[in-house]
């Protein structure tokens, strides 16, 4: 590194005191990352019940939650294993204190949150190889601002692109609901970020060489004195180990979600050109577990459905998994005699 760089670099025992809790402060950041986990989890379970984004954009401000996962980054990459395990435990416990919250919340509401009334939700519960380069770019900025003084100012941003604390929420509520799919579908999404900020935080440490950083620059870290040290290539390994894991349920979700979205579109199309001509109006297709339904309204008399199915048979489409719902709507002119 020169000495332009080097210059920028927060030092190793500025990032420790960013992301660690160590003493003397440990109770004073505890309560605070506790306070504040509380509070964003209301937050965010209260904006996804209201389905308000801008709610839920509050709460990721709020959320303390990257904190210890960057803690894990960098207790990893120094070898620090009392921090390290301090950090996970603490990554893993907020965690479910706030599936538990949101799973409390849910109590007190009347309406299922699910994905089918709820965007929120719906935005959250299928993640997909996509979610996971978001993660992995916005892991590569969180990572970077800690190092970084002259870009730190970026974290409000990080906070919001990272998406830790909504999906949990979103996990609690939809458990609650018995949509028990969705809420892995949830937890999947947290655990995707998570493994995406280990992975990139690691990669971009490596790359500023902070493992090689002794640490005398102002903290001895006695707390780590006459203890073994963690074996940084096996944790990171782990860690890989991680990303790759959640890599296939992400894989599996796109290629279904393709999948869908195509034959979705190809159903549309003959759907589309069977009302028009029957004077009805497509409203909807959309996949479910046990299919594509397609809905359509119009007046009586209600059209042939063998036609649609023949339709679909001469476009290639198998319609032995489709289902379509007719909505017979009236028009009544109430200032008529």
């Amino acid at each position: 590194m020169d000495n332009g760089t080097t210059s920028i670099r927060n030092t190793v025992a500025s990032m420790r005191d960013a992301v660690l809790f160590e003493a003397p402060e440990r109770r004073q950041r505890l309560n605070r990352f506790w306070i504040l986990l509380i509070l964003s989890t209301i937050i965010a379970s209260a904006g996804v019940v209201a389905d308000s984004t801008a709610t839920v954009i509050g709460a990721m401000i709020v959320a303390p939650m990257l904190l210890p996962i960057q803690g894990t980054v960098l207790s990893t990459v120094l070898g620090d294993r009392t921090n390290l395990v301090r950090s996970i435990a603490l990554v893993i416990a907020g965690a479910s204190a706030s599936v538990a919250i949101g799973y409390l919340i849910g109590l007190s509401v009347a309406n299922e949150v699910v994905a089918a009334t709820n965007t929120q939700v719906a935005g959250r519960v299928n993640p997909g190889l996509m979610d996971l380069l978001a993660a992995l770019g916005t892991g590569v900025v969180g990572s970077i601002a800690l190092i970084r003084r002259d870009i730190s100012d970026t974290l409000p941003g990080v906070a919001i692109a990272i998406s830790l604390v909504p999906p949990l929420a979103v996990a609690g509520l939809t458990l609650e609901s018995g949509a028990y799919s969705q809420s892995l579908g949830a937890l999947l999404l947290f655990t995707t970020n998570v493994a995406a900020i280990l992975v990139t935080g690691i990669a971009v440490m490596a790359f500023y060489g902070v493992g090689r950083v002794p640490p005398a620059d102002g903290h001895a870290g006695g707390e780590q004195a006459g203890r073994k040290p963690v074996n940084r290539r096996h944790a990171t390994l782990a860690i890989v180990s991680m990303l790759l894991i959640v890599g296939i349920p992400l894989t599996i979700s796109s290629i279904s979600s393709s999948r869908n979205a195509l034959r979705e579109s190809s159903v549309r199309s003959v759907a589309e050109a069977w009302t028009k001509a029957g004077g009805w109006v497509l409203l909807q297709v959309n996949t479910t577990h046990d299919g594509v339904v397609v809905r359509a309204a119009g007046p009586l008399p209600l059209p042939d459905a063998e036609s649609l199915k023949k339709l679909l048979i001469d476009a290639g489409i198998d319609p032995s998994n489709i289902d379509l719902e007719l909505v017979p709507s009236y028009k009544v002119k109430l200032g008529g005699p």
